[in-house]
């Protein structure tokens, strides 16, 4: 039996173990969540390189006792000089590449994001950048033992990485994929870090920095220069929230796909399911998931320019028309394009009530690949998923692009706060209704329900197939039965990375935590 790491004093779940230690060692030198997940998200940015860095954007969500939950949107715009007149004068006409330094071309967010989200803690109350970023900046001087998850993706993804400006001197040893446990330096990286401890975050968007990174991006054929940094604000929003008899559901604005993984379960909770694990289940949540990706495939973009609030597709009527379309015994036929991303989630809760649920991701294994040699930042390739032709998702100057990425959190009935997300682009919010059922729903314990078998309805990365992918430990007699209602079934692994990395923190009104992490990934789930 699985049980969930439990404790009173808080409680931080990280898919790197060195995350989930930074940010439990703020917690108990009485630093606040958003403190704890700032230490584990700058953590993480030097360990676990191929997920995620500061080169990325980020997502906050966070619940203050007796205050509305908070969002925060630190999602890059498009440079000023990103147009598709600009990208067809360069010869793309259909995409934006994907790798190098024309797919550079939003700024990167998450610094901001962590600067506004340190705002929200009283100024006597916070501790120096120096202690939130002391642990990152060690591992990226002294160095990381490479995890075999990072060494995998590397060799998988070297291809077309290797020949992009800056990624082989600082992601290859002597040229080579570096092996599970070899070490990795990032001097460069720790430099930057240290700049920021002792400059501000803010210094990473105005000052030399932010002249370096434009002054680079420009040579290597980017339209992002030192201005668009400068102009650039994490913006606090309003989360997009759904009731349903399960509780309060809270996730991220747009052009994040939070308003899915919001659908999937407001659509689900219509269907009346009363058993874990079965083909009502299974079957349910993933006809919920293809109703809710119909709309957000045709409609979501950057709210500025979609024809309706997201709110408004989480009116009953709206959801009970989803619902009723569902039939509960076959499938409904599937053919769609997904979008790819890698990720990582967090999520922390500290005694005075806080809880956080964070997402960072710089999209695709190791974002455009383009680093800095001079800073150690590699900038993501997120405005990749703009397109290049009419449409709501349509590349334009300080537009933001359509993001896999949402930080999810409940309210539910009895007074617990639950935190929960995962990495896996596509999957992201089938695997929050995959835990957020097993667990709200249908009672399984808070690990347990991260462990269980996953699925993951789409093409996978370098895969074409829009298949429902299972992971091999899902019972025969269930693999069965969804092939007879019609899905196209695919095994995967038993613990597969396709199925995402997911984690979870909660805590009970009378001051009990709870944490779980994926064994999917190299992390820990820490409650003390």
């Amino acid at each position: 039996m699985l049980y969930s790491a439990l404790g009173y004093n808080g409680a931080i779940s990280a898919p790197h173990r060195a995350a989930a230690l930074a940010g439990q060692e703020i917690l108990a030198a009485g630093g606040s969540a958003i403190e704890a997940m700032v230490a584990a998200a700058s953590t993480i940015a030097v360990t676990y390189p191929h997920m995620n860095g500061i080169g990325g954007d980020g997502f906050w969500l966070i619940h203050r006792p007796g205050e509305a939950p908070v969002g925060i949107f630190a999602g890059g715009h498009a440079a000023a000089l990103a147009t598709p007149e600009w990208y067809a004068e360069r010869g793309h006409i259909n995409a934006i590449p994907a790798r190098g330094g024309q797919a550079a071309l939003t700024v990167p967010g998450t610094i901001g994001g962590w600067e506004a989200a340190l705002a929200l803690v009283a100024p006597e109350r916070r501790l120096p950048l120096s202690q939130l970023l002391g642990r990152a900046i060690d591992y990226a001087r002294d160095g990381i033992a490479v995890t075999g998850n990072q060494s995998r993706t590397t060799a998988e993804k070297l291809d077309g990485l290797k020949d992009v400006p800056g990624f082989a001197e600082t992601f290859l040893i002597d040229g080579d994929v570096p092996a599970p446990g070899a070490r990795l330096v990032q001097p460069a990286l720790a430099r930057t870090l240290t700049h920021l401890a002792e400059n501000g975050l803010r210094s990473f968007y105005d000052g030399p920095l932010a002249k370096l990174h434009g002054t680079f991006l420009e040579a290597q054929g980017s339209p992002l220069r030192a201005g668009d940094f400068a102009a650039y604000r994490a913006q606090e929003v309003a989360p997009l929230e759904v009731t349903t008899s399960q509780g309060r559901l809270f996730n991220m604005t747009p052009p994040t796909q939070g308003i899915a993984s919001l659908m999937i379960l407001g659509v689900f909770d219509r269907l009346g399911v009363t058993e874990g694990e079965g083909f009502d289940h299974i079957h349910g949540l993933i006809e919920a998931t293809k109703q809710a990706f119909l709309l957000r495939n045709a409609e979501l973009g950057d709210p500025a320019t979609m024809r309706e609030p997201a709110q408004d597709w989480l009116a009953d009527d709206r959801l009970d028309a989803m619902a009723a379309r569902i039939d509960r015994g076959t499938a409904l036929e599937w053919p769609y394009e997904p979008k790819q991303g890698d990720t990582i989630w967090m999520g922390a809760a500290d005694r005075d009530g806080t809880v956080v649920s964070f997402i960072q991701s710089v999209f695709w294994e190791f974002g455009s690949g383009l680093t800095c040699p001079d800073t150690g930042v590699f900038f993501q390739n997120r405005g990749a998923g703009f397109s290049l032709q009419p449409g709501p998702n349509q590349l334009a100057p300080g537009k933001r692009p359509f993001h896999t990425l949402n930080p999810a959190l409940a309210h539910l009935p009895d007074g617990r706060v639950m935190a929960y997300g995962t990495m896996g682009g596509e999957g992201q919010p089938q695997t929050q209704s995959a835990v957020f059922t097993r667990y709200a729903q249908f009672g399984m314990d808070l690990q347990a329900a991260v462990t269980a078998p996953r699925w993951l309805l789409g093409k996978t990365w370098g895969d074409n197939t829009t298949s429902l992918k299972l992971e091999a430990r899902v019972d025969p007699d269930l693999v069965a039965a969804l092939r007879t209602a019609g899905h196209q079934v695919e095994m995967i692994d038993a613990f597969s990375d396709l199925a995402g990395h997911a984690g979870a923190v909660l805590r009970h009104p009378n001051g009990l935590f709870e944490a779980a992490t994926d064994p999917r990934a190299d992390g820990a789930a820490l409650s003390f």
